[in-house]
């Protein structure tokens, strides 16, 4: 059996009186696709920055690429090391990017920090990232504010890639995009996933998005799994009441498109 790559036991988040997590356990083997899933306030998200450090558990243990993270870095190398292990996208690229660093320059602060590669060098794997989630030279070279939602996540993508992750998180990172733009970047995932063999974890509280990208899936309520399983089986066979209401909100052929505030085509 495959070791896993990622092991979360017993997490617990507090907030004063609140109890945001409660006792969550999953695990992440290489080159697979995990969907954490549950509508706001489920607690998904607090899980996703507490695995990739931003947020410390009160209780519990993460183990990420057989090292323990349950506590705080204890020095600036010991941070570049998570950094080149594990990675998130968050849902709005914008507001994570420099808007006055074009996304070239953004990859190659990355490599910089992350990698012993020289000018020449870092100049390729630009080239490369940029290529394996679809951006030319052009959108490369130009501001963030010149580029669509689609365009931008992409950028995204392609930093936290540059730094050669074994794990990324993605956190509703297509949530906020038109339903086209969301199919673009999910081929985009899908196809860097087979070409690298990076692991996902995802989180989304759209079933229909995760039904694309995952092969196992956690649903969470009120801080807590109410429902584990292969994808296929938690999706068409439902066995908790609340997984079962998150399916029946998805919506069906013939629902009314809305559409995302302008995202360019």
């Amino acid at each position: 059996m495959t070791e896993a790559i990622l092991e979360v036991e017993g997490l617990r988040k507090t907030f004063g009186d609140a109890v945001a997590v409660a006792d969550v356990g999953f695990s992440l083997c290489p080159g697979q696709a995990l969907a954490v899933v549950g509508e706001s306030g489920s607690g998904k998200t607090t899980v996703a920055r507490m695995v990739v450090g931003l947020e410390r558990p009160t209780a519990g243990r993460i183990t990420a690429c057989g090292r323990d993270r349950s506590q705080p870095p204890r020095s600036a190398r010991e941070r570049r090391r998570r950094g080149g292990e594990v990675q998130i996208v968050f849902q709005d690229p914008y507001s994570s990017l420099d808007p006055r660093q074009s996304p070239a320059a953004a990859v190659d602060e990355i490599l910089r920090l992350h990698t012993s590669l020289d000018t020449a060098g870092r100049r390729r794997r630009v080239t490369e990232l940029a290529g394996l989630v679809g951006l030319d030279e052009r959108q490369m070279g130009a501001l963030p504010a010149g580029l669509s939602g689609g365009q931008r996540q992409r950028v995204a993508i392609a930093r936290a890639l540059a730094a050669e992750p074994r794990i990324l998180i993605l956190d509703e990172s297509v949530a906020a995009l038109d339903v086209s733009i969301q199919a673009q970047v999910l081929n985009v995932l899908s196809d860097v996933r087979e070409r690298t063999g990076v692991a996902y974890l995802f989180i989304s509280h759209d079933l229909a998005v995760v039904r694309q990208v995952a092969d196992e899936i956690v649903v969470m309520r009120h801080g807590s799994i109410v429902e584990r399983g292969p994808a296929a089986r938690v999706l068409d066979e439902p066995r908790h009441p609340y997984t079962r209401l998150l399916r029946a909100s998805v919506p069906g052929p013939g629902y009314p498109a809305v559409r995302k505030e302008q995202e360019a085509r």
